[in-house]
């Protein structure tokens, strides 16, 4: 089965993003022709990471920049607030369910229907919480514990970043 990385770099500095599209790529058939789940690369004040997803022998791959963050990065919000939120560390007792890739952010299937889940929405292992759009690709996430839906900390259409949260989780709450 041929395995493809499933998007494509987006670099926050000007310096070759070419360069860094190649380092990824030589990432996934590195990580493709090993056992490893991940591998991370850091090379001046830039590092890499890429991962395969679970069961799904796709990958996830991104650059990482240190230094200035991406001018089009929007300031976390809450669901009901509907305000820029402080980032604060979540309660102990909520789970982070984190974007697995770079792209953006659609709380609905499409424009103008009802978002796959809301704050105060109960969620079951499988259920489709959002969408990331990557290189044109849907990516439906999955909830992968269960409970209820305390806060959502993106707004729809919004970049996300790899490992950014995307909403908290009360377990079996």
């Amino acid at each position: 089965m041929a395995k493809k990385p499933t998007k494509a770099a987006n670099s926050a500095s000007p310096a070759k993003p070419s360069g860094d599209l190649d380092v990824l790529k030589e990432l996934v058939k590195l990580l493709d022709d090993s056992s490893v789940s991940s591998i991370k690369l850091s090379r001046g004040d830039a590092s890499y990471e890429v991962s395969r997803l679970p069961g799904t022998g796709m990958f996830t791959a991104a650059p990482m920049h240190h230094g200035p963050v991406h001018p089009h990065a929007a300031p976390p919000m809450t669901e009901a607030a509907g305000a820029p939120a402080v980032a604060a560390p979540p309660a102990s007792n909520l789970i982070e369910i984190k974007s697995p890739m770079v792209g953006t952010f659609y709380r609905a299937p499409e424009p103008g229907a009802e978002p796959y889940v809301k704050a105060g929405s109960r969620v079951a292992p499988g259920q489709t919480l959002c969408i990331i759009e990557a290189m044109k690709i849907m990516n439906e996430i999955e909830s992968e514990v269960s409970g209820t839906i305390r806060e959502r900390l993106v707004e729809d259409a919004q970049p996300v970043e790899f490992g950014q949260v995307l909403y908290r989780v009360e377990p079996n709450g």
